[in-house]
């Protein structure tokens, strides 16, 4: 298994991957996908139909270096065509480990992570905020 396929296999365990055409059209709908990976075997019409589901957002979405069978092996499952990543990180580091210049995915991704972990630290932020005061607000 390739170090890029780790990340998949990592993310579908901790409950971060979409597996399949269905489950990536919905998350990609939802806004969800950070990634949408597409296997380098898969056909035309599954490239196109991943094309169309993160068409006008901020999702990325990338053929890989790895057939079908080797997506597959990376979940549990025969085979794989279609993926999607849904924590900016985990795909973050998955691009970076695949072989290949891949700037633009590498750039959309990056500001997506800064973006949460900024999201992130004004939440701790708001919630160490609200202890202080106690939990009330002024009126």
């Amino acid at each position: 298994m390739t170090d890029g396929l780790q990340y998949l296999s990592l993310a579908r365990k901790a409950g971060l991957a979409e597996l399949g055409e269905e489950p990536v059209g919905s998350v990609t709908r939802a806004g969800k996908g950070a990634l949408v990976l597409v296997a380098s075997d898969a056909s035309e019409h599954t490239w196109r139909r991943a094309m169309s589901f993160v068409a006008g957002t901020k999702q990325t979405c990338i053929r890989i270096p790895a057939t079908k069978a080797e997506m597959g092996q990376a979940v549990g499952r025969q085979e794989l065509a279609i993926a999607a990543i849904t924590d900016p990180n985990m795909a973050l580091a998955m691009v970076k480990a695949l072989p290949g210049d891949r700037t633009e995915a590498l750039e959309a991704l990056t500001q997506k992570a800064d973006r949460q972990k900024k999201h992130r630290q004004e939440e701790k932020a708001h919630a160490r905020n609200v202890r202080k005061s106690g939990g009330h607000t002024k009126k």
